[in-house]
């Protein structure tokens, strides 16, 4: 069973900054593409961050410039730097990513999510 944990989520007032990880963990053959997701209260779970094995990026227009996401195949992590955070940056952060267990095809797995909350 893969598993993929966050971690790296905090508090900090605007302006600040906080590196968001997710390590996969288990029986992976081939490390797919990788998501960030966040979810505030009472809000959908909106996609914030992509990347692919290869590294080509994709991000939401309201992080655009502040958020870089990266990965390190070799460790089966993916990351999402995080700066000049905003008050509605707040929410909970799933990281989403596609791994092959031996399967030959990709399956989609989640993390538990990491709170991320920003003061004014």
């Amino acid at each position: 069973q893969v598993q993929l944990v966050e971690s790296g989520g905090g508090s900090v007032q605007a302006g600040g900054s906080l590196r968001l990880s997710c390590a996969a963990s288990g029986r992976i053959y081939r490390f797919g593409a990788m998501r960030w997701y966040r979810q505030a209260p009472g809000n959908q779970r909106d996609l914030v961050s992509s990347i692919t094995s290869d590294g080509h990026t994709t991000y939401a227009d309201s992080v655009k410039g502040r958020f870089t996401i990266s990965r390190d195949n070799a460790k089966n992590t993916v990351y999402l730097q995080m700066n000049s955070l905003k008050p509605e940056d707040t929410a909970v952060y799933y990281c989403n990513g596609e791994v092959d267990d031996g399967s030959y095809y990709y399956r989609s797995y989640w993390g538990q999510g990491t709170q991320v909350t920003v003061s004014a």
